[in-house]
């Protein structure tokens, strides 16, 4: 299982990129979180839709009810121009991160002061 502060910080850049591959609604995000982690990560719906509500209150997100092909209604959940935009700094904050990483933790770190 991946610690809880790192699911916190990855939430926003997750959600965001999901919706990225198009709209979606709750369950069907959970679920891709779960098998895009093989399980490592466990989202549950007090996770997703404080996310979800406070997305959509940024402007980030929108919403819409619908009826799924089995009849119930569902709320479904898109990206907004300003959503696209806050994913692409979300993508330069985390690769930056990850760069650091790597490099620290790669094969000859270039430690700082070194």
């Amino acid at each position: 299982m991946i610690p809880k502060v790192l699911v916190a910080a990855s939430v926003r850049p997750l959600m965001l990129s999901i919706l990225d591959h198009g709209e979606s609604y709750g369950y069907a995000i959970i679920q891709r979180i779960h098998d895009l982690s093989d399980g490592k990560l466990q989202w549950t719906d007090g996770t997703l839709y404080p996310v979800l509500h406070r997305l959509e209150a940024e402007g980030l997100i929108v919403s819409s009810w619908r009826k799924s092909e089995v009849g119930r209604r569902r709320k479904y959940y898109a990206l907004t121009p300003a959503g696209q935009q806050a994913l692409e700094t979300e993508k330069k904050y985390w690769l930056d991160v990850h760069a650091m990483l790597l490099a620290l933790w790669g094969p000859s770190p270039q430690l700082a002061g070194a």
